[in-house]
């Protein structure tokens, strides 16, 4: 046997890197066709409508936006934890009752309102709630409300029981006792816990959020919700 004729001819690396290049090059480019093509989609594709929405949000919250810019150096202090919104979003047309009579959130458009979510079974909410009654009376008018919605599902006799018994004289009694509503701001992730509350502007959109209670009767509420519009 001739050991000479029978080896395998030397392998040429030069070659051997061309011939790779050829058989995995269009795996590699057609994999990077796919992830651009997906990413277009998740970017674009679902999001179809998205820079006209935002525009016709950005045209509705012009007043909003206005008013953020102003009061985001205001968001101190006490209101710290007070998150303002650089582009105001509309918020849902929330409904519920005010002194049982239906309402919803359109009915307060033209005046900036400080829309609080509240239950009587959240010990924050009733501490916080002398607060916003004297914010209301302190500055509440035609330009500015202070409305605390109470989300109660059951007893209902104890929310109105509760603002008595804490001696409240200038909150008006609203309450939304089905959980729609809290249902959607949920859904919306505009609402995990209790108490929240957003500061709405008279355009109906949504200048600023806070999560938890506040001292919503100090200085720095006064001179924030006077910034907006009250008196």
């Amino acid at each position: 046997m001739n050991d000479e004729q029978d080896a395998p001819p030397p392998v040429d690396p030069a070659r051997m890197r061309s011939i790779a290049r050829k058989l995995i090059l269009p795996h590699v480019l057609l994999v990077a066709a796919v992830v651009a093509a997906i990413l277009w989609f998740v970017l674009y594709g679902m999001n179809g409508g998205g820079g006209k929405e935002a525009a016709t949000a950005s045209a509705e919250c012009a007043a909003s936006a206005a008013l953020a810019a102003k009061l985001a150096p205001l968001a101190k202090g006490d209101l710290a934890a007070l998150a303002i919104h650089a582009k105001p979003k509309p918020m849902p047309n929330l409904t519920f009752a005010h002194d049982g009579a239906a309402t919803d959130l359109a009915a307060f458009k033209g005046r900036t309102i400080l829309l609080n979510f509240w239950a009587t079974w959240c010990v924050p909410c009733r501490e916080e709630m002398p607060a916003l009654d004297r914010l209301q009376g302190e500055a509440g008018d035609g330009a500015f409300s202070v409305v605390a919605v109470n989300v109660d599902t059951a007893k209902l006799e104890r929310p109105k029981a509760f603002l008595q018994e804490i001696a409240v004289k200038n909150l008006g009694f609203y309450a939304e006792s089905s959980g729609k509503t809290f249902q959607v701001l949920q859904q919306s992730g505009k609402l995990v816990g209790l108490p929240t509350s957003f500061l709405i502007g008279p355009d109906g959109c949504e200048i600023g959020a806070l999560a938890g209670p506040a001292q919503w009767d100090g200085a720095d509420a006064l001179a924030l919700v006077r910034a907006a519009g009250a008196k």
